[in-house]
């Protein structure tokens, strides 16, 4: 039986106990007996308290017993200490159905922030129940059934129709489709076919296929993802950490200020009891739960409605940053566009064969969507015998045979004195050089994302300034900053450009909000991880992106960026709603307890009333996914 289950039964069993006592008691002589100091000699007290302590220990006895615990252990001053001294004080006051209320509408409160709590646990859990528990892999002929994390890079590996990939791996035999729901949000399938990579996680909805694993199960992305989910909570958001901290200092205060309550104005009119009665109500007003559960929840929450769209956020911290984020500032290839490069021009075209064969030698092993379009253009080739070596944001360099290959930027080219001619060209152009020579340019051309404009145009309507950074030619970076309606661009940057040019728009436009920098996570980890808040596109395969970035859009869709905003804007208010009520309605509870205009009743509402209602409206978050 759950520990939930457990406590359901106990709380059941002492909320009969509780209602027959009080029922019985007013159907009895007993009704307009009333104790207000102990009276050791009267059977009646006997019979009035047996009952109540009854449902009391039923109800309360593992609260007393962890007050108990962590007295000896000096943490002294939490929610157990508070419930456990004001309950006895009133038994001591005789006020035992006071005192049994009390610890019996704090476990309904637990039991509240238990269920709310298992309902975001179990929703990221069956989203993110993506690593099967065993793998399918071929040694010596035979099949064998092992653990995922005992498969090597390289192996052959059996996927069968219904299973899920165990690790990332590439296709070696067969094709058919896969659900990539868990990973990216999406229901429509993917179509793999032979050479084909697939991810961790997917589902293979076709007839069994051969995989050669690329990556060891630790590495794979499903791991990494389940890694990162599980340890969100430790990157807290500011407000989460102020209401540690605040709750750190506040439990104490309160704590005194109840024992001066209680001590120092009996000392002037003798009434004890009353004054006494007055700091207990205080001591149950206090207790910090509402805050202490509802704001983490609410992160919580809002992280698990941002992973059913295919977004993942690596903690409260960048639910609350971006939600602040008053400029985007957004990479070109890759997040505006396709980054599905096509070669679609050669100067001088007599010599297409000849350049494109070149420029294929020197890419080779390249993983840059524009080597990948030459390469995919080019004839054959062989690049065996070359020392192949890249110029870090303007190209390679490949010598062997006596010849050295230079592919890249004009810029490349002029600095290692070759004279490039002026070539009429608007698209992404790759020049060519051999041994000091010009030999021709690629033309290359690339696709603006049909919903960039749509985004854009979303995020400029709510306020946001934004901003295109690219490596590209003026021509080009124009040509996209138009399409797409970027308020501001920037061409012909390196890395190190981007972030020079990103420490500029922060320091110029701080006053407006946070930066928000939203880029392909290949070569723009140094951006992701300085701007505020770093928004990965289509990261899910890749590790800079996942490690530099605070979200990672598994989908690759660029109006998730929208969409992720408007779960981190709801998601706050609900946490700025839950900490305004909160402390509103112990602050005035607390003030009327200690001129005696609140009795226990009121303070038991100000306390646990106050903790469900916060935790039911975190639980809202819950479903801002599906509404986003």
């Amino acid at each position: 039986m759950s520990k939930n289950k457990r406590k359901l039964i106990r709380t059941i069993v002492g909320l009969v106990i509780f209602a027959s006592a009080t029922v019985a008691f007013n159907l009895t002589p007993l009704k307009s007996f009333t104790f207000h100091k102990w009276e050791l000699g009267d059977y009646r007290l006997y019979v009035y308290l047996a009952p109540y302590l009854a449902a009391y220990v039923t109800v309360g006895y593992d609260v007393i017993f962890k007050a108990v615990r962590n007295l000896f252990s000096g943490r002294l001053f939490d929610e157990n200490f508070l419930m456990t001294v004001a309950t006895v004080g009133a038994i001591a006051l005789c006020d035992f159905p006071e005192a049994v209320a009390v610890m019996l509408f704090y476990q309904v409160g637990e039991l509240f922030q238990s269920y709310a709590v298992g309902k975001s646990r179990k929703s990221i859990s069956e989203l993110m129940d993506i690593c099967p528990e065993t793998a399918c892999v071929i040694r010596d002929g035979e099949e064998q059934t092992v653990s995922p994390d005992e498969v090597a890079v390289g192996e052959i590996l059996v996927v069968r129709a219904g299973d899920r990939i165990p690790v990332d791996c590439t296709v070696v035999l067969g094709k058919g489709s896969v659900d990539a729901s868990s990973l990216t949000g999406e229901s429509v399938p993917r179509s793999f076919a032979e050479g084909d990579e697939l991810l961790s996680g997917c589902i293979n909805l076709s007839s069994a296929v051969r995989v050669r694993a690329d990556k060891e199960f630790y590495d794979s992305t499903a791991s990494r993802i389940l890694d990162l989910v599980e340890n969100a909570s430790a990157k807290k958001a500011r407000t989460e950490s102020f209401i540690t901290r605040f709750a750190r200092y506040y439990t104490p205060c309160v704590v005194f200020t109840a024992l001066a309550l209680a001590v120092i104005p009996p000392l002037f009119n003798g009434q004890w009891a009353v004054w006494i009665k007055r700091a207990l109500s205080f001591l149950v007003v206090s207790c910090p739960c509402a805050l202490v559960i509802s704001v983490p929840l609410s992160f919580f929450g809002g992280i698990g409605g941002a992973s059913r769209r295919g977004i993942l956020v690596k903690g409260g911290g960048g639910i609350e940053s971006l939600s602040k984020a008053r400029t985007f500032v957004f990479d070109k290839t890759g997040t505006l566009t396709h980054g599905a490069f096509k070669v679609t021009a050669v100067f001088p075209e007599d010599r297409r064969e000849e350049i494109l064969t070149l420029a294929a030698i020197a890419e080779t092993g390249s993983r840059h969507p524009i080597a990948q379009s030459i390469l995919r253009a080019a004839p054959s080739v062989c690049s065996e015998g070359y020392g192949i070596s890249e110029i870090a944001g303007k190209g390679v360099e490949a010598s062997g045979f006596g010849d050295l290959i230079l592919v890249g930027t004009r810029g490349l080219l002029e600095e290692r004195g070759v004279t490039v001619p002026d070539v009429e060209n608007k698209k992404s152009a790759v020049y060519l050089a051999k041994n000091g020579s010009f030999i021709g340019v690629i033309c290359i051309e690339d696709t603006v994302k049909g919903a960039a404009r749509e985004t854009i145009g979303t995020l400029k309507k709510s306020g946001c300034y934004t901003v295109m950074l690219t490596g590209d030619t003026p021509d080009v970076a124009r040509e996209v900053a138009i399409a797409v309606g970027v308020d501001e661009w920037r061409a012909g940057m390196l890395p190190q450009d981007k972030v020079v040019a990103v420490e500029e728009i922060k320091s110029t436009r701080s006053r407006e909000g946070g930066l928000c920098f939203v880029g392909d996570g290949i070569n723009d980890a140094p951006v992701l991880a300085m701007a505020d808040v770093g928004v990965s596109m289509g990261g899910i395969g890749s590790d800079a992106a996942i490690e530099a970035s605070d979200v990672v859009l598994m989908n690759d869709d660029i109006s998730s960026v929208v969409r992720a905003r408007r779960i981190a804007s709801k998601t706050m208010r609900i946490v700025r709603q839950n900490v305004v009520f909160a402390l509103g309605v112990k602050l005035a509870v607390l003030v009327l307890s200690a001129f005696g205009l609140a009795n226990m009743w009121i303070a038991v509402f100000a306390d646990v009333g106050v903790a469900v209602i916060a935790i039911l409206n975190a639980m809202r978050t819950l479903v801002i996914g599906n509404k986003a």
